[in-house]
Order: structure tokens, then sequence, then C-alpha cells
């Protein structure tokens, strides 16, 4: 039986970990992520969980502390935040790369500069080509499921790759909003017991990790990730559905919101897919046909998916909590427009870059979004594609 309880979205992931007990967590504190390791400090402390507990002097420092003990065959986990994500961005590389199914509790925060402590997803849309499979929650509730989820997908044999779930600072993190905890027994068992083959301490299988690989074999290492990150999407399905059946709570690679009919619609990600679902149920109750895809997993991107999802939509709005500057819009505008790019009828698609710095976002906003995409629907225009939401000009 489910227990019912009321938790913040860090104070999920920690219980989470609780559940699991990894062998080693590896941490250095940063806002808005700190209070992850801090909770789970005081479990190890406590002797609540017999996981070896590594304070260590960098995000740098916790990211390598945490590539050894998955080489050794550990279950590891760190926690981190915008320029602690930055500072461990070379070794993000290593692991994918040493294929170690690490998990990393990333709370979404802007980047400096200027110095700014709030939400956007700069920090992991930034590591979004380092190789990791990156999961996105809207609510606390998703937040811890998907903690739970990451080490079965990370750790099957068809993927070994590092996993990055993802929620937004403050939002999510120091919220509290009521949640469903799985019975400890429950998580056990679908989680499961890890013991690679390949580790360091396997002396039936000697390796070498890390080595270094000249022309003749990166190209080759670099497919072999490839391929693996193509087969995460089948696994990341598979979990889901198992989970499901433990839960009963069944995510997909992304959710479709009143998607049945909609002529117009939002394609985001994260806490603020809540606000837009506000101004949507306002709008249905007007007859207006729009609906909303939240997208779940950003790595690897359902491209496929996708575009069906949006293949009878007339115009469609993307959210990007991001700037690329790449002077043509955000990485989620990117990939999805790329993903509609040979529909028949593709939708008329334009983009928002919304919030960042911890901008609000009203739902008072999103009804701008859609009267633009209104507008676009009758003229068949989307004149400037490339746009920013609520900024002072």
């Amino acid at each position: 039986m489910a227990i019912r309880d009321r938790l913040s979205g860090n104070e999920a992931v920690a219980h989470a970990l609780k559940q699991i007990a990894p062998d080693v967590m590896a941490a250095f504190p940063i806002t808005p992520s700190t209070e992850i390791p801090q909770y789970f400090s005081t479990y190890v402390a406590n002797g609540e969980v017999d996981t070896e507990f590594v304070a260590v002097e960098s995000e740098h420092s916790a990211m390598s502390a945490c590539i050894g003990a998955a080489a050794c065959g550990g279950r590891a986990v760190t926690a981190t935040s915008s320029c602690g994500l930055a500072l461990m961005w070379e070794m993000l590389y290593v692991a994918s790369s040493m294929r170690l199914p690490i998990a990393l509790a990333m709370v979404n925060r802007a980047l400096t500069g200027p110095i700014n402590i709030n939400n956007d997803h700069s920090d992991s849309m930034g590591a979004r080509d380092s190789g990791w499979i990156q999961l996105y929650a809207e609510s606390n509730q998703e937040v811890y499921d998907n903690t739970l989820m990451a080490y079965r997908i990370g750790e099957h044999p068809d993927v070994l790759l590092p996993v990055m779930t993802c929620q937004d600072g403050f939002i999510t993190s120091h919220g509290v909003e009521n949640i469903e905890l799985l019975e400890t027994e429950k998580v056990k068992d679908f989680v499961g017991s890890f013991n690679p083959d390949v580790r360091l301490l396997n002396p039936e299988h000697p390796v070498s990790m890390g080595p270094y690989s000249n022309a003749s074999f990166y190209m080759e290492w670099k497919r072999q990730q490839a391929e693996a990150m193509k087969k995460a999407k089948k696994v990341i399905l598979e979990v889901s559905k198992e989970y499901a059946k433990v839960s009963g709570r069944d995510y997909g690679l992304f959710e479709e919101y009143m998607m049945e009919d909609a002529e117009r619609a939002i394609v985001i990600i994260g806490s603020s897919a809540g606000t837009a679902k506000t101004m949507i149920n306002t709008l249905r109750a007007k007859g207006e046909k729009v609906g909303l895809i939240k997208l779940r997993v950003f790595r690897p991107f359902p491209m496929e998916e996708l575009a069906k999802a949006l293949s009878h939509v007339k115009a469609v709005a993307v959210m990007d909590k991001a700037e690329s500057f790449s002077a043509c819009g955000g990485p989620l505008f990117a990939e999805v427009r790329s993903a509609c790019y040979g529909l028949a009828n593709a939708p008329k698609m334009i983009n928002y870059v919304y919030g960042i710095g911890g901008r609000d976002v009203r739902v008072e906003n999103i009804a701008e979004v859609f009267a633009e995409l209104e507008k676009i629907v009758k003229t068949g225009d989307a004149g400037e594609f490339y746009r920013h939401l609520s900024v002072r000009e």
C-alpha cells in the first residue's frame, strides 16, 4: 500500500536514494541542490543506510569519485546545480564514455553570469550532448518516480549510460507537495541489484578503464555510445511499464495533454507545464482546441514519436527555458523543428525563450502564446519565429 507524505522535491530525491541505498554518494554543496546530500548524509550518519558518503572539495571531484566507484562495480550518485554541473563538465564525458550508469540528481538553476540562483534549464541543456540520458520532472511525484527508475534504465545491459534526473530549482526542489511513496521492499525489488561483469574489481575479467583511444578506435567507441542511446528509448518505455505495475503511475517519453483534436499546441519541459495546463483548461472551456506536450525524456530525443503527436496540429509554440545563443532559437526548438521537418503537413512553428533566470511565467503569459498561435493559424504566417516571452524591450 502506498505511503502518503508531504515532501519537497529535494526530500523526495533523498528518500528515494535511501530506499535504493547506493554504494557511494559523493557530493559538494551548491544551491538549490544542497539539501539532497544534506538529507542523505544524515541518513548515513544515523545508520539508516549503508552508503559511503564522500565529502569532496568540488563538483569535479564529486563526479570523479562517482566514476571511480562505478568503475569498480558500485552504484554511485551525486547531486548538483548550475555552476556545479559546469565544473564537473569534463567528467560528464568521461562517465558516459566509460559506460558507467551513474545517477545525477540535477536541480536546474541558471548559469552565471550575471550571478543568479533561480531556475532555468541552461545548466542541463548545456550538457545535452555529453552522452547522458536526461529525464525531466513536472512535479515532486515525478521527481521521486524518475529517481527510482534511473538506475533500472542506466544499468540495463543494452544501455549502460549515466542518467541525469532533472527538476526545477526552488519550484519543485523546495516546494512541498503531497506525494505517494512506495514501500522500501517494493523499491528494492523493483530496482534490484547491480553486479556488472565489466568492473575493475572482477579478477575473472580484467579490463582497462578509460584508456587512450587514437583515431583507429575513437570513432567506433563513440558509435557504440550512440547505439546505446538509441536503445535507451525502448528501455525507458519498458521500465516505465514495469514501474506502472508497482506504483499505478505510467510514464512515457512525453505526456500528451488534450492533444486528441488540438489545432494549437505548446511543447514544454518541467514545472511550467502545470501553469500551461491551467490555461489550457480555461481555453478548452471556451471551446478552443488547444493542447500541450510535456517532454519527459530529452535524451534520447523522441523524434519519431513527437512528430507523430504533432502531425495533426496547425501551429506549435516550443517553449525553451534556456538560451542557445544560436541566433535562431533555443535547444528544444531546434530538436522539435527537426523532428517535424519530414512531415507532409508540418505545423507552423515558433519558439519562445521564457523563464530564464527565474522570470515568472503566469497563466496570462501562456494565454499570450496561444493568442499568437491563433493568429498564425488564421494568417498562415509564423512571422518572427525566435521570440522571448515576458521580457522588457
